[in-house]
């Protein structure tokens, strides 16, 4: 009666518990849930309660952060009053700045499918002209097809002449949000949050190749390797594929307007920063 057995090791629990450690050592944003997530696609037979049971004793938990309250309501084209309704419905695109090492200045430019959540393109650079936006849709347009709507504030980048009449030989449509409301435009705040929490923060940039080829790889992480809790727990890529077709990229009408640049004159001014 005085005498127990005691407990014998698993083996098993300490591999899995050392590969969630490493897990979290590569991915230091992510909760139990989603590193369950990425457990489960490596085939270690685990669920929320027991990725929950290992992740408490380590003592590991992700910073929360304060969110502040909206006071002010939503314009017609934000992204809860025009939600996309499926893929390349609505894209959204935005800038963010970051420096290199020696304080010069980057300029990001992102863009997002809002329905799927991929990123569809992500380019730094030190500065980013009309013309440079308009390639990076063309060929977008050309592959992949063009969207019916991009959302966007109403920085001096989005208001451009040559890209608006662009957009418009092209047949999408502009939904700008209301000025001083970045909420209306949550999909994009929202990537910019995890890019610069994940890669902005972390990393030292010593040039702009540099910094290009770290977006490059940061991009293919973020869309065929980070599971989303919204598309449950897939990742973008793989939800983008039972998403369905896009717009015809093949459309002659569409070739023929990506393939008609604006005036040269309009499109050598750099884009203000």
């Amino acid at each position: 009666m005085t005498q127990r057995y005691g407990p014998a090791p698993d083996e098993e629990e300490k591999r899995l518990e050392s590969r969630l450690l490493e897990l979290v050592r590569a991915h230091l944003r992510y909760g139990y849930r989603r590193m369950t997530s990425l457990l489960r696609r490596e085939g270690w037979r685990i669920n929320c309660k027991r990725g929950d049971r290992l992740w408490r004793p380590q003592g590991l938990r992700v910073p929360q952060k304060a969110r502040k309250k909206r006071r002010l309501g939503h314009s017609g084209n934000s992204c809860l009053r025009r939600r996309a309704e499926h893929k390349d419905h609505v894209w959204t695109w935005d800038f963010i700045f970051d420096r290199t090492r020696n304080g010069r200045s980057l300029k990001w430019f992102s863009l997002l499918d809002e329905y799927t959540r991929e990123c569809l393109a992500l380019e730094v650079n030190r500065r980013m002209t009309s013309v440079e936006v308009i390639d990076v849709l063309a060929d977008l347009f050309v592959v992949r097809g063009a969207p019916e709507h991009i959302r966007s504030d109403n920085g001096p980048e989005f208001i451009a002449k040559a890209i608006r009449r662009w957009l418009e030989r092209t047949g999408v449509g502009g939904l700008y949000v209301a000025p001083g409301a970045p909420w209306e435009n949550g999909y994009a705040e929202s990537f910019h949050s995890r890019l610069r929490d994940e890669l902005l923060n972390v990393e030292e940039f010593e040039s702009v190749p540099e910094a290009q080829d770290l977006a490059a790889a940061w991009k293919a992480e973020y869309n065929h390797r980070r599971p989303h809790s919204s598309l449950g727990y897939r990742t973008r890529a793989e939800f983008a594929a039972t998403a369905g077709p896009s717009r015809n990229p093949c459309s002659a009408t569409l070739r023929k307007a990506c393939g008609t640049p604006p005036p040269r004159e309009e499109l050598t001014q750099p884009l203000p920063s």
